[in-house]
């Protein structure tokens, strides 16, 4: 099993991904049939590049009856966090790139993501909803210092009291505590904290360029301390790999305030399957073959399950086992895993036409 895995000839060190995937929608791709004829190799660590798209909205209608928001907006398309095991890889092949290294190292940026969400509110349609940052890519990778079309979402979000959920694995969430503090004062805000280990080597092979399991149990003390409900999702759960860190990462999530927490088990989805075995291959190779064939054991033989209900938390005595562990940290570490629902009344149109950022 292990003799078909593809191998770049160096490490990238600060990526994820270690090859680049075929698209499945180019004619035409480079390969290296005759490695012998290149004077140098075809593959490269270069720097990150980065992309500006300009779409007619921002604001996506969430569809899959097993996912509990209704709207998400991502703002960049395209992670440079470089997670190994991200289900959002494969949407990258509907702009020309590869799912792998393209993904974290050719980042799309939507910079009228602001004005477009703005103008959605605007919308005699739009009936009040939280919508969440993001539903697909981190809304805090690296290159949010920069653009800040994070920080002037929320501010629309404020400003047209609007409720808004976010997700992220980046301590750059603190820089916009301001606006979170004020959207919590109103009731409009939940912030969740991916925290998927506290083994600072697995961290930096599995999730190379995010914040450390330190740098996120702070995030979600101070936020909490700053009136900010703020949980901790366990995302995604890796048998083998990950898995035994449940209670662990429970307890220092609790111990720091968080309000809630959550799960998902690994799904290996598309062209993440290809790259996440040759990550684990290549990282991992004394029980690679044992975390592929638990992986497998959670869906039905096959690392993958699409069907809505299940997919995201398995099937079988490996995943029942995962289950079991999660609900009872829970119970011994969170004592009301219930927090309020956000405030859908205050919704508003403060000026009768677009406002000019």
């Amino acid at each position: 099993m292990q003799d078909d895995i593809i191998t770049a000839q160096e490490y990238f060190k600060g990526r994820g991904a270690q090859i680049n995937t075929a698209n499945r929608f180019l004619k035409q791709v480079y390969v290296t049939e005759h490695i012998e004829g290149l004077d140098e190799p075809l593959m490269s660590n270069e720097r990150t590049k980065y992309f500006y798209e300009y779409p007619k909205q921002i604001v996506n209608k969430v569809k899959s009856p097993d996912l509990p928001m209704m709207y998400s907006m991502n703002p960049y398309q395209g992670c440079e966090h470089g997670c190994a095991y991200c289900y959002a890889r494969n949407v990258h092949t509907y702009w020309g790139f590869s799912a792998g290294l393209d993904f974290e190292r050719k980042i799309i940026i939507k910079p009228e993501a602001p004005q477009l969400l703005e103008k959605t509110f605007m919308q005699a349609s739009w009936q009040p909803n939280t919508i969440m940052l993001s539903g697909n890519t981190d809304c805090y990778q690296p290159i949010e210092r920069k653009m800040m079309l994070t920080r002037k979402m929320l501010e629309v979000c404020l400003n047209f009291r609007n409720p808004v959920g976010v997700i992220s694995k980046n301590s750059l969430v603190l820089r916009d505590k301001d606006i979170l503090q004020e959207l919590a004062k109103l009731n409009l805000v939940r912030v969740m904290i991916s925290l998927t280990t506290l083994d600072e080597n697995l961290r930096q092979l599995m999730e190379p360029r995010t914040a450390t399991a330190f740098k996120r149990l702070q995030v979600i003390e101070e936020l909490n301390a700053a009136g900010i409900p703020c949980g901790v999702m366990t995302a995604p759960t890796i048998p083998g790999l990950n898995s035994d860190e449940i209670p662990s990462l429970l307890k220092a999530a609790a111990e720091r305030g968080a309000i809630a927490a959550g799960y998902t088990l690994v799904r290996l989805n598309g062209d993440v399957k290809e790259i996440f075995r040759n990550w684990l291959y290549h990282n991992f190779p004394d029980r690679a073959a044992k975390v592929w064939n638990l992986i497998m054991q959670c869906h039905g033989g096959e690392v993958n399950d699409s069907k809505f209900g299940r997919r995201m938390r398995g099937d079988g005595n490996v995943a029942q086992s995962i289950a079991q562990l999660f609900k009872l940290s829970v119970k011994k570490y969170f004592k009301d895993n219930k927090p309020a629902e956000v405030n859908t009344s205050l919704f508003r149109r403060p000026y009768g036409q677009m406002s000019l950022f």
